[in-house]
């Protein structure tokens, strides 16, 4: 827990729920007949309402960006690196906005919400949404708060796929798109991936064909060995030998088939915390959502077109070390860009640390992200 809170944090914050009674038509043929969504703001609204920004989450992720819910708090929100006062989304100068996605774990309606049509929980019956969906959802968000045009809608991994889908879905409603560390569609590789990590929580026998919460029960070997996949891909190979290498717990071999090496017991702590966090159902709905993103579909697969009525500049980055979401994946997306004719900046940052280095204090990713969030907040003031 903070001793205190940091004079660059957003300081003390509290979620807030918005109820919307109006349907909402999803991709997979159904209809929310109505669906909460928990969201979390930074700053102040200007008074044309043109400083706001929406910040988008990735697979695990979820409304709490930035700041402190208590002063026990061990650790602050999980974008707090880019979020505050003098940050890269510098809350002096707009004011941020964050939802927890539907389907998602933290408050929003989702598996582990009450479907008000039943009075029960959804579990495995909360339909699959997309990206699009999200996007459709966080419109009427926006509406709500009085947001016409976002000065930028941002994300990192699967955010990064909602900021640019939100500039080809609504390109009136968006001046500028961050994408970071993400992709037009997921390869083959990445969604073999997922796929483990689906198999293994349903192979759970405490996974109950989804229906978990009714035997008062969790698959929790099943999503902590996801988990555990999952958070091998989000780091480099470079990133794991430095900060574990071959180290052993206890200094030396046991011949055993305990836990021996450090970056095993890392593994088995990650496992054990996320299991006691986040939601089952909602891990397969959230990977799903991430193998079903491929805008370019409806346009003959020609991202070119795809991108060709997009009207905001973007901004894309990628990171060398990142292997699930290669440089070379961003690059697809700013050369879709630039073949039509849009305005679009590119950076590729020089970082070990693999897929989570959008999370990380990296000097050079954050000049570049605050360098161009100076020349959004300017545009605003202007």
């Amino acid at each position: 827990m903070p001793e205190s809170i940091p004079a660059d944090s957003v300081g003390l914050v509290s979620p807030a729920t918005l109820h919307v009674d109006s349907p909402l038509k999803l991709d997979c043929g159904r209809t929310l007949s109505s669906y909460d969504l928990v969201y979390e703001t930074y700053g102040e609204l200007n008074a044309d309402h043109s400083n706001a920004v929406l910040i988008c989450h990735a697979l695990s992720g979820d409304h709490h960006a930035a700041g402190y819910h208590s002063m026990a708090d061990r650790k602050p929100g999980w974008w707090d690196t880019a979020i505050g006062p003098g940050k890269a989304i510098d809350t002096n100068r707009f004011f941020v906005v964050c939802p927890n996605n539907l389907g998602g774990c933290k408050g929003s309606s989702g598996p582990n919400t009450i479907n008000p049509d039943t009075g029960e929980r959804y579990g495995p019956d909360f339909p699959i949404v997309t990206v699009p969906d999200w996007v459709r959802s966080q419109a009427v968000l926006a509406d709500k708060l009085d947001i016409q045009q976002w000065a930028a809608v941002i994300g990192g991994s699967l955010g990064g796929m909602q900021a640019l889908q939100w500039a080809i879905s609504l390109p009136e409603r968006i001046r500028h798109t961050v994408i970071i560390a993400a992709a037009p569609k997921l390869s083959a590789q990445n969604i073999a991936f997922n796929e483990v990590a689906r198999t293994a929580i349903k192979s759970d026998p405490d996974f109950h064909d989804g229906n978990y919460m009714r035997f008062n029960t969790l698959p929790r070997q099943g999503l902590g060995l996801a988990r555990m996949l999952g958070h091998i891909t989000y780091l480099s190979d470079e990133a794991m030998g430095q900060k574990f290498g071959r180290e052993l717990r206890s200094g030396a071999i046991q011949y055993g088939y305990d836990v021996e090496f450090q970056i095993e017991s890392y593994l088995r702590y990650q496992s054990t915390s996320f299991v006691e966090r986040f939601d089952a159902n909602t891990y397969l709905l959230m990977t799903k959502a991430l193998d079903y993103f491929d805008p370019a579909k409806e346009f003959d697969d020609d991202l070119t077109r795809t991108v060709a009525h997009i009207e905001a500049k973007a901004l894309v980055m990628s990171f060398t070390s990142d292997w699930r979401f290669s440089p070379v994946r961003s690059r697809e997306i700013v050369n879709a860009m630039l073949a039509a004719g849009k305005p679009v900046t590119y950076a590729e940052i020089e970082a070990h640390q693999g897929h989570d280095a959008f999370l990380m204090p990296i000097p050079r990713y954050l000049d570049i992200f605050g360098t161009y969030m100076q020349q959004i907040a300017a545009e605003v003031a202007a």
